[in-house]
């Protein structure tokens, strides 16, 4: 079976692994080249944007795709929307592999926000020292509040973009360990920490270390993001491909 892997995430690259020894599938693994260096994957990798969802629907009849898995980031909704649509177009399955959010537990103090502008107003008025762990293309939102200090985690150093005055950009890809986290936070003085739900394990001891400080954290929300049929984890996508259970996209 020859199949699409949405990815750039974790769950994508061990669908990449799984995939690379399974006689059963022909796979091509597909990033949005937002990373400027990717982490090498052991199959055919393509980098870049299809051109939409009439782009993607192309791209699959030509490379006579017969699945698609979308395992992007929860907050890559524009991509998954183009994969619902691509795929009813070409009446191809679709499965999405998504991960469980983040929930709150005893000792966390969380303001729940719909969006970075949103996270960048709840941090009022007064001058704070601020860890931001949105990415790279979320920064802009709090160069509307100038008056804190920010301290902002990158994979890649932002390009053109309007940042805040006064932030210091520090780069470094996870996992991270959560007693790494809590020395990181301690050291930088931070007074409280702005992240997206994104669930996983990669990034979560940001909010653990939080939570062992008695941090506040302010979490934005997850945006909503169409998907097809819906697992729990990258071996359940090639279980439901292989035994057929994944319904066509078409009509629906």
């Amino acid at each position: 079976m020859r199949i699409l892997v949405l990815g750039g995430t974790t769950e994508a690259s061990i669908l990449a692994r799984l995939l690379v020894d399974d006689a059963r599938f022909d796979a091509t693994l597909s990033l949005a080249g937002r990373t400027a260096s990717p982490k090498p994957q052991p199959i055919a990798t393509r980098v870049g944007g299809f051109g939409g969802p009439a782009g993607l629907a192309d791209w699959l009849a030509n490379e006579r795709i017969e699945a698609v898995i979308d395992a992007t980031h929860p907050f890559a909704a524009r991509i998954s929307a183009n994969a619902v649509e691509a795929c009813r177009r070409v009446g191809l399955p679709l499965v999405s592999v998504v991960r469980p959010a983040w929930q709150a537990v005893a000792g966390d103090d969380w303001r729940d926000v719909g969006s970075a502008d949103a996270a960048a107003l709840a941090l009022g008025p007064a001058p704070r020292r601020v860890f931001l762990g949105v990415g790279r293309q979320e920064l802009h939102p709090f160069a509307a509040a100038p008056q804190h200090h920010y301290v902002a985690r990158v994979i890649d150093l932002p390009g053109d973009e309007r940042l805040p005055p006064d932030i210091r950009l520090v780069q470094a890809r996870g996992p991270f360990e959560r007693a790494a986290e809590r020395a990181l936070l301690a050291t930088e003085r931070i007074d409280i920490v702005v992240t997206k739900n994104s669930g996983g394990s990669a990034t979560f001891a940001k909010v653990e270390a939080a939570r062992d400080l008695g941090l506040p954290v302010i979490m934005v929300a997850r945006p909503h993001k169409p998907t097809g049929h819906v697992v729990a984890s990258p071996e359940d996508a090639l279980g439901l491909l292989a035994e057929g259970r994944a319904p066509s996209r078409r009509g629906v």
